[in-house]
């Protein structure tokens, strides 16, 4: 798979690359937040229809999420997005994003920097560069999908230019999954009170008690198969609902930092997460799952360091490309991997406010249950965290032997729910 990150220039104009002259494009549009099962659908319909025909399967990928520039951009007086901003809610890293692409068979992905400027340019100027300079004859998307300023580019909308230009045609996908699910509208992330995994509030309620839950808690409806949805379990701690929808384990991937070591002197060295995390991370809570260490953290760059200028510092012809390299990430990850272990997971939050979210700081750390019960020294690598399940909510101990006898619990109810 090939990569390159296109920067929007500040009227919103994108340099886009040329494929080739004689083979087409099947492309898509998104975010892909997740990587849920609608979005992989979209891409696998993107991937059959690509070899069907012999083009290129092709993804244009915006990041960060329109959600957030938006956001801050009416936070902060139309102010486009830093660059350093970090976004708190979303589900995947652009690196775990792209590494599920490749594995789809997605030939090329264009990851664009999501602009304000970018935003405000029409779906038909979009797709006109679609077709004119990447080569674009099939357009695939989900079922409620929408491009362009103010979203005007809806399914309807693209579908009517498909047909009277007919120049490109569009391929919808149906990714909406088993029907909807309602979230209250102030849904907030929320503890479980109680050992063992929350079960969902609804279940088995009848139409009208459902209809007065919804009332109650103004519930809206909400795609089954969507970000919004999976990002609503993860804060409630279903973390079984939550990769179902994923059809893989949630993770979150960080740097090893030093913590305050309580752990090792209790006999369970953790290892400590860095405040800069890549993916959500889960409400506060013990969690069941696996640590993986993909190797020391100096070794990692992001996508867009990988498809950026080259070693010179000098600019790069639009039409350059770049192979994706993961650094072995998916070997590391792989079920009979080395260095993949079982993991009682604990998270947290400090009374203190991180100065890059201006949140209170949230804390991770992982147990790693090695066969000899060894110490792992994993200081400066980079590690990832998935999550099996929840286990507990977290809670004060009396004394040391209390808290060791439920770490212990832990470390068991782990191995049981990752053999």
């Amino acid at each position: 798979m090939d990569i390159k990150t296109l920067t929007p220039d500040d009227n919103g104009q994108v340099d886009w690359p040329a494929l080739s002259p004689d083979r087409k494009a099947v492309v898509t549009v998104g975010v892909f937040d997740g990587m849920h099962q609608g979005h992989c659908a979209v891409i696998g319909k993107v991937v059959e229809l690509a070899r069907q025909t012999d083009s290129f399967a092709v993804v244009v990928l915006f990041d960060p999420r329109p959600g957030l520039v938006h956001r801050y951009a009416a936070e902060h007086d139309g102010a486009e997005l830093p660059a350093d901003a970090v976004d708190v809610e979303a589900l995947t890293g652009t690196d775990q994003r792209l590494r599920i692409m490749r594995d789809l068979g997605v030939d090329v992905v264009l990851q664009v920097r999501y602009s304000l400027a970018f935003a405000a340019k029409s779906y038909r100027f979009f797709l006109g560069q679609m077709v004119g300079r990447v080569g674009m004859r099939t357009l695939v998307l989900g079922a409620d999908a929408a491009m362009g300023n103010n979203r005007e580019g809806t399914i309807k909308a693209i579908d009517t230019l498909a047909q009277a230009t007919g120049v490109f045609e569009l391929v919808v996908v149906d990714d909406r999954g088993p029907g909807e699910v309602r979230i209250p509208a102030d849904a907030r992330p929320e503890a479980p009170t109680e050992p063992g995994e929350p079960q969902d509030p609804t279940s088995g309620m009848t139409k009208a008690q459902l209809r007065a839950w919804s009332k109650r808690h103004q519930g809206r409806r909400t795609r089954a198969w969507s970000s919004t949805n999976v990002r609503y379990l993860l804060g409630h701690g279903r973390i079984k609902d939550a990769n179902a929808i994923l059809r893989r384990p949630h993770a979150v991937e960080g740097v090893v930092v030093h913590g305050e070591e309580r752990g090792r002197t209790l006999g369970f060295p953790t290892a400590n997460l860095g405040e800069r995390l890549d993916g959500y991370l889960p409400v506060d809570g013990v969690y069941a799952g696996w640590l993986v260490d993909l190797g020391p953290g100096e070794s990692f760059g992001s996508a867009s360091e990988q498809a950026g200028p080259d070693a010179a510092g000098a600019e790069e012809p639009a039409s350059k490309l770049h192979p994706y390299d993961d650094r072995g990430t998916s070997a590391r990850c792989a079920a009979d991997s080395p260095y993949r272990w079982p993991a009682a997971i604990s998270i947290g939050t400090k009374p203190t406010f991180s100065e890059q979210t201006g949140l209170h700081e949230r804390v991770a750390e992982a147990y790693a249950i090695t066969e000899d019960g060894s110490w792992l020294d994993l200081y400066g690598h980079r590690v990832r965290v998935e999550f099996a399940g929840f286990l507990h909510p977290m809670v004060r101990y009396d004394g040391v032997d209390q808290l060791i006898d439920a770490l212990n619990s832990y470390v068991d109810q782990t191995r049981r729910l990752t053999a």
